[in-house]
């Protein structure tokens, strides 16, 4: 199925929304579902089909997308007695962007085969300004001819989509995009307390560095947001939360040992106790902050 016309999108959050948006814009059908009324009324005005279910939303759909917050959630939506394999029709394809354990994922992409259903396990990176413009990072695991039969959603939502290996392929490589981001906004952090301790104009620094070997997407979307104090969420501590322990979880079950990124968990977990889980990934430099009693804005 090479020409998908029809998609049903499930997860209309921060990052599902403005997806949906640009599918829409783009001239694909869709027909959508999410706990929240509020943004499926938003795309029912842009042209959007409302649905009561994962199952009326999947029904007569050449491909179903969901973009929901964990694992658990998309067993829930995807082999639940209500979900997308319920009524999806043979042959259809299920692209779960969400960001979850690779066993995860694999688990559901046996069900799916056991259907007649295809699957992909495609997370995205690039946070809410990546998703409004439609220049996500989308990393993809499943079969070669699935990925290929689904590139012309994915050319919408994202600049680059790799198909990295099987089943879970799309996730593992997730997690290490995850390890990455939260060591390098905690560097950032230690660093810009440092300077600012030191004295120094925290915006100037950045400026100085931003062109060197130091430089990075990281430092340029985060440092700013550091640098002003502004931790309005593109993407919540909780849900980094929620991929370092899987990241953890995962490197348990394959023997790997992740010192640094044990010691950015114990940070991501210490904010999320102060009830600073709703603020953007940024904030993870308030624990710099707080240990060093300095303020970088």
């Amino acid at each position: 199925m090479s020409d998908l016309k029809q998609i049903g999108f499930i997860g209309l959050g921060i990052m599902g929304n403005p997806m949906a948006k640009n599918l829409i814009k783009a001239g694909f059908g869709l027909q959508v579902h999410s706990r929240s009324n509020g943004p499926v009324k938003e795309l029912v005005a842009l042209g959007a089909k409302e649905t009561s279910t994962p199952a009326e939303c999947a029904k007569n759909m050449d491909a179903v997308i969901t973009m929901l917050p964990d694992g658990p959630d998309s067993e829930t939506v995807i082999l639940g007695d209500k979900g997308v394999l319920v009524g999806a029709k043979k042959g259809a394809i299920i692209i779960d962007m969400s960001s979850i354990a690779p066993g995860i994922s694999q688990k559901i992409a046996q069900s799916c085969e056991a259907s007649g259903i295809e699957f992909l396990d495609a997370p995205v990176s690039g946070g809410e300004p990546g998703a409004i413009e439609g220049i996500l990072a989308i990393m993809v695991g499943g079969k070669q001819k699935v990925f290929d039969d689904s590139q012309s959603i994915f050319e919408v939502i994202g600049s680059s989509y790799v198909l990295c290996g099987d089943y879970g392929a799309g996730n593992t490589t997730k997690l290490a995009n995850q390890i990455i981001v939260a060591t390098n906004i905690a560097a950032v952090a230690e660093a810009l307390v440092l300077v600012k301790k030191a004295g120094l104009n925290p915006e100037k620094v950045f400026n100085a560095i931003k062109g060197g070997l130091a430089g990075s997407n990281v430092l340029n979307a985060k440092g700013p947001m550091m640098i002003s104090g502004n931790f309005n969420p593109g993407f919540r501590i909780k849900l980094h939360h929620k991929d370092i322990r899987n990241s953890m979880l995962t490197g348990s079950d394959l023997g790997v040992s992740l010192p640094i990124t044990s010691l950015v968990q114990q940070i991501i977990v210490s904010l999320v106790n102060e009830g600073k889980g709703e603020l953007d990934h940024s904030a993870i430099s308030n624990f710099a902050e707080k240990i060093n009693d300095e303020t970088i804005s």
